[in-house]
């Protein structure tokens, strides 16, 4: 999914998101997440890592959907798509790298997954302030 170099850089900041995924009931749950995107051609992926106990996990093993907003004053960006649980070590190693250069170090879990979004659709508004 070819990004606007504005865009690129703004995924590159140091900026938290929101991170929506629907709860059984269908309403929605929000929380605020570190994420980190990577192009992958034709498509982009969307990784957060949290813990497998979570309320966002069992929402996204349940409606296998989610959606990621980063926000700036004027600039944001939102993508959505399918979305999955990983808890390989080679997955969730490659996820915890990608987030300690984007953030910084996360502190060590036994219990770390990365929640995987499928970029189907983007929105956003990268112009600078």
């Amino acid at each position: 999914m070819p990004l606007s170099p504005a865009l690129c850089t703004f995924l590159t900041e140091r900026h938290l998101a929101t991170l929506v995924t629907l709860r059984a009931d269908g309403t929605p749950h929000s929380v605020p997440v570190g994420f980190t995107y990577r192009d992958e051609g034709s498509t982009g992926v969307v990784r957060v890592i949290t813990s497998g106990s979570s309320v966002k996990v069992a929402n996204v093993r349940r409606s296998g959907r989610a959606s990621v907003t980063q926000i700036d004053g004027p600039r944001w960006v939102t993508f959505e798509g399918p979305a999955r649980v990983l808890d390989d070590a080679v997955d969730v190693a490659d996820a915890v790298e990608a987030y300690a250069r984007r953030y910084r170090q996360p502190r060590e879990r036994d219990d770390r997954v990365v929640i995987e979004i499928e970029v189907q659709r983007m929105m956003c508004n990268s112009r600078s302030k």
